[in-house]
């Protein structure tokens, strides 16, 4: 499903792409569907749309405006189609270790892909040894509690 949006700003920095009903509809798989984002015929990633204050949303992190060259305020041509591929998270082996020394690993299992995501991409991201062990620790509390 191919539509035309003006990319929607929300507090700081939060972007997102508002997505007309009808488009949500014709996909037909939901109201939250798993999709490929493409930008412009362009930039791809994959998403899920949300909904927010009623409104339909693909959200546009700061990773994919860089990556597609588009702003808050910009027309966008926007394809969306069925994500039907399998969502998996790659766990670093020091995450993976201290998941299973904690025995937090059913219980990351068991969520969602962004929220896998959301405790992984912490510990990748970080540059510095000290950083990376606080942030596993952090993940391992997480799953704890």
């Amino acid at each position: 499903m191919q539509f035309t949006t003006t990319v929607l700003q929300a507090r700081k920095t939060a972007t997102g792409l508002p997505v007309p009903s009808d488009v949500i509809e014709a996909l037909g798989s939901g109201k939250r569907p798993a999709v490929v984002v493409t930008l412009d015929g362009g930039y791809t990633y994959r998403s899920t749309v949300g909904v927010m204050n009623e409104q339909f949303l693909v959200p546009l992190s700061a990773e994919h405006r860089e990556g597609s060259g588009v702003a808050a305020g910009d027309s966008v041509v926007v394809t969306l189609t069925l994500d039907t591929l399998p969502r998996s998270v790659d766990v670093p082996e020091d995450l993976s270790a201290a998941f299973a020394e904690a025995g937090v690993r059913a219980a990351f299992d068991t969520l969602s892909a962004s929220r896998q995501r959301a405790l992984v991409d912490p510990v990748t991201q970080a540059k510095a040894p000290e950083t990376r062990a606080r942030r596993v620790a952090k993940a391992v509390e997480s799953l704890q509690g």
